[in-house]
């Protein structure tokens, strides 16, 4: 029984022995700068990135409240290569800030909720690793503390997550109601018609739409994106978005098949106000923080429309957008970290004639931008082309056309910042900027991710064996 406890919960477990180490550290307080400490945490994310890769093992623990399966130990697996990979771009950053070990406390504890969420067997374990999860975010969102606007954004981060949490508890609470059970197993025998369930689920639906920056409960993200230090917009750009989407794939994906034509009706509203919202927002953006800000409204609407086909190729296809996802936004906050980091520039206009002086860091942008907007040969083509094809499978050939019409609608304001970068015109632009060697390598394996991941499609395939 304890072995299966320790193999089960390893994960978990990795994580919360990584905090227990920093906060040791930071009670003996013997590093005289940051860099020791940094290096540090990098291996230790890194033997917790392998912890993943060891021996695995299907089970249920705490009488079903946690499960585990080769799936979500997988899943768990990309939010850690994130993390590392968000924890090597904020090394300039992070090496002259006076609270290092409380930020990664913190990030970690956030992990170790979104852990607890995914394995999470009924409602109550997915709503307390949801507060685990949430309130540190809100802290980390203010970690400039010398800047107004990581105030405010901390501040809109906690009253609209409180807000979306209590909309998301009335409908659990609904729900108990009519069923009499919170587990994920049990709950789809129960499901029925009736008219109270309906809106149990919707309220339900409403909460993790508003954690995902689903339209039209985005209107904390842009804020929040642009007041939060440039390493915790990405976390909660790419980390904080699917580890919610991972839950929905397991807990509300199955309860909402028993109300297709119900959940066919809000998703279909719902892909085309994100997608489209998104796509108009981001033109018209100049903060480049806001502007990757509604990027990714845009791209939480295409991940529902894998989502939508409800079936093992829209399961299969959201994971893998998913890994695609973290390679290509991260590469682009990488860059966005570094110039922030060195220069402290973040607008749009900003970046003109930025190829003339960093042609290497202008390069891994363009890459990444255009892997968001699906062009290929990058991966993220392949990624939209297989949450597309998941959409068709299901008959959504309305939302594939909207969609794919906006695909092309996001082409132009992706290439606006390219257009920046490698055409107009500035006479002083953005001086040459050398990142440390963590920044570098976190750089050189996103790239890595966006160019091999698209044409290596044993990676689908071990996605797909696992999701069967």
């Amino acid at each position: 029984m304890s072995t299966d406890f320790f193999i089960l919960m390893k994960s978990e477990l990795s994580i919360t022995l990584i905090i227990f180490i920093l906060l040791v550290l930071k009670v003996w307080d013997g590093f005289k700068d940051n860099s020791t400490y940094l290096h540090i945490t990098n291996v230790l994310l890194l033997l917790n990135f392998a912890v993943g890769f060891i021996y695995s093992n299907e089970g249920v623990l705490f009488n079903g409240m946690f499960h585990t399966s080769t799936l979500l130990v997988f899943e768990k697996s990309i939010l850690n290569l994130g993390t590392l990979l968000i924890s090597l771009q904020a090394y300039d950053w992070l090496k002259t800030h006076k609270h290092v070990p409380e930020f990664y406390i913190l990030l970690l504890t956030t992990l170790l909720g979104m852990f607890f969420m995914i394995s999470s067997g009924n409602f109550l374990m997915f709503y307390l690793g949801l507060e685990l999860a949430s309130i540190p975010l809100a802290a980390l969102a203010n970690f400039d503390l010398e800047k107004l606007k990581s105030s405010e954004a901390a501040v809109k981060m906690i009253l609209l997550s409180a807000f979306s949490s209590c909309i998301l508890l009335f409908g659990i609470s609904l729900l108990y109601g009519c069923t009499g059970t919170l587990s994920f197993t049990e709950l789809p025998a129960l499901i029925t018609a009736g008219h109270l369930q309906v809106l149990s689920l919707i309220f339900i639906f409403v909460g993790f739409a508003f954690k995902i920056s689903a339209v039209p409960f985005h209107l904390w993200t842009a804020d929040v994106y642009e007041g939060a230090p440039v390493s915790v917009t990405a976390y909660l750009s790419v980390i904080s978005k699917a580890a919610i989407v991972f839950v929905f794939i397991a807990a509300l994906g199955p309860l909402f098949l028993n109300f297709p034509a119900l959940s066919y009706n809000i998703l279909f509203l719902t892909i085309i106000l994100t997608i489209t919202v998104g796509n108009l927002f981001a033109i018209r953006q100049d903060n480049i923080k806001r502007f990757l800000a509604f990027s990714s409204i845009a791209q939480a609407g295409y991940i529902l429309l894998g989502l939508s086909a409800g079936n093992q190729m829209g399961t299969t296809a959201t994971v893998y957008f998913l890994l695609v996802y973290i390679f290509s936004n991260l590469g682009a906050f990488g860059v966005i970290g570094l110039v922030s980091a060195h220069a402290d520039k973040e607008n749009v206009s900003d970046y003109k004639s930025f190829y003339k002086t960093n042609p290497y860091l202008s390069w891994i942008l363009a890459i990444s931008l255009f892997s968001l907007a699906g062009v290929p040969p990058t991966a993220g083509f392949f990624g939209k082309m297989f949450l597309v094809t998941a959409g068709a499978s299901h008959g959504n050939y309305s939302l594939v056309i909207i969609a794919s019409i906006n695909m092309i609608v996001s082409l132009y304001y992706y290439l606006r910042i390219v257009k920046a970068m490698f055409v107009d015109p500035n006479e002083t632009p953005i001086p040459k900027i050398k990142g440390s060697i963590p920044a570098q390598m976190a750089l050189i394996i996103c790239m890595i991710g966006v160019i091999v991941i698209g044409f290596a499609s044993c990676i689908y395939g071990y996605i797909n064996s696992l999701t069967f």
